[in-house]
Formats: structure tokens, sequence, C-alpha cells
């Protein structure tokens, strides 16, 4: 049988052993819940970076895991999600509708683990229907529908973008 790591409601996941320098074998992830149907555990995405992944399930929904926390994965409380992107310093979430969520410590010091609608920040109103977005080390990247491209950010390391936050 494979190992398997369960994310249910009496089991807490442990995502890595302390073997420094060293690859461990795959290890499955499996949801359960009895409340939801099979179509509802189904996994579309994942993102991870050094302190936390987003499990993005076909149904829409996602879950955050912090990787250093003892804290179970909870669900993200943002509905319809297309895509999300975890850099080392923020998370950002694409919803159907184009709308970007973003939260971390580069995007609003004082929130950082709170969400805020980073599309709504941009100037030119025609540009706020997000089509794609990625994360990069600091930073959000954003690609409208109109093919325009954007960056949020600390910019401590060069990225483009524009400050958000007060330092």
């Amino acid at each position: 049988m494979n190992d398997c790591l369960f994310f249910g409601e009496n089991e807490f996941p442990i995502i890595f052993k302390n073997e420094p320098d060293s690859i461990t074998k795959p290890i499955q992830f499996k949801f359960e819940n009895e409340n939801e149907n099979e179509n509802e555990k189904q996994i579309k995405q994942i993102s991870s970076a050094d302190f936390s992944t987003i499990f993005l399930f076909e149904n829409g929904k996602a879950i955050e895991y912090l990787n250093y926390s003892k804290q179970k994965p909870e669900e993200i409380q943002i509905e319809n999600i297309q895509k999300v992107t975890v850099g080392w310093r923020n998370e950002a979430i694409l919803t159907i509708e184009g709308n970007v969520f973003a939260k971390g410590i580069n995007i609003d010091l004082q929130n950082a683990n709170k969400f805020i609608n980073i599309s709504s920040l941009i100037e030119d109103k025609n540009d706020r229907i997000i089509q794609d977005i990625v994360s990069g080390y600091s930073s959000i990247y954003l690609l409208t529908s109109n093919q325009n491209a954007y960056g949020i950010g600390s910019n401590d390391s060069g990225q483009f973008g524009f400050r958000f936050y007060n330092t």
C-alpha cells in the first residue's frame, strides 16, 4: 500500500520529515470529509512555496495548509476560485469573475493573513478583469483581459510593481 497523507476531521497532516539533504519518497494526499461528495474532493491545482500550500478543488473551493504550523488545513473563504498561486511571501487567488485576492507581508504588512482584492488597486478600470496570475519571490504578477501586465509586491529585490503597504 502507498503511504497516504489524510486530511480529515481527526487527522493531522505531517508533510515533511526532519531529514535534511535527503529526498523522501512521494506521499499521496487524500482528502476526507463525510459531508462532501466525490467530485468536491477532486484536486484541480496545487501551489506551494516556503510558508504555505494551497489545494484547489474542481468545485472552485480551496484549502490552505501553513507548512510550519500545527494547524489543520483551513478552507479559503473565497467563492468560484479558478487559479491559485503561492510565492515566498504571498498568496494570490484568481476567481472565475476575474478578481484577484492576495495576502502576505509584502501585500499588506498590517493584515498579512487577510486576503484583499488587489485587482481593484489597478487605476485603469478597463484593466481590472484579470485573466492570469503568478507569484514571484516577493511579488504577484497579473495579466489582464486586455493583455496588459501589472505587478505588486515589496520591490526589495528589484521586482516590478507598485508598493501597497506602508513601511
